[in-house]
């Protein structure tokens, strides 16, 4: 299933500085069901973002209107524990399509890769800068050039360069995901097969 292709994302952005967020946090297990990447951003951290009686709680980061944007800046080690993808399935369907954070779990970390998620793993010091200027003024924006690896705080100027692997680069700028980048070289593989022996 391919998805939105990614360049350059200029987004406000959503602060939770909880650190060692994990899977079950991001989307507990009991809306694991569904096979389809639809329908989990409605589950985004569901158990802090409502109460028993599904009434919105009003101190999590989500119900609050003054923040927006399409990147969640989360704390170190985000991601962690078990390794469903319905994680990173629910970022995305909720609409965010970056998450910045100082330490990422590996498997987190690649399935977000493959559905279109850039993972943005910054210095520590450098995440509590986006922090403060986000609680400072939610409306400050961050620019992330996927291009030039670079993160940036328009406020401020201050930048930043992040990895990312050359393949998952190549695929998150073309909107590929696996099985869209076999298709798109499906000529080269079969002309490649031609000289292979029978």
């Amino acid at each position: 299933m391919a998805y939105d292709k990614f360049n350059i994302l200029k987004s406000t952005a959503v602060p939770l500085p909880l650190e060692n967020v994990d899977t079950d946090q991001i989307i507990p297990a009991r809306f694991l069901k569904a096979t389809e990447r639809l329908g989990f951003g409605d589950n985004l951290f569901r158990d802090w973002r409502y109460n028993s009686d599904n009434s919105p709680k009003v101190d999590f980061v989500l119900n609050d209107p003054k923040y927006t944007g399409k990147i969640l800046i989360g704390g170190k080690n985000f991601g962690s524990g078990s390794s469903r993808e319905h994680a990173a399935w629910a970022v995305y369907d909720y609409g965010f399509r970056c998450v910045v954070s100082s330490f990422f779990a590996d498997i987190f970390k690649n399935n977000c890769l493959n559905i279109g998620v850039l993972p943005v793993q910054v210095s520590a010091e450098f995440s509590e800068q986006l922090f403060n200027a986000v609680y400072d003024d939610p409306t400050t924006e961050i620019e992330i050039d996927l291009v030039k690896q670079t993160i940036t705080l328009l406020s401020t100027g201050i930048q930043e360069s992040f990895d990312i692997n050359n393949y998952k680069k190549d695929n998150m700028l073309n909107g590929f995901d696996d099985i869209d980048y076999l298709q798109n070289i499906k000529g080269e593989i079969q002309e490649f097969a031609k000289g292979l022996p029978l």
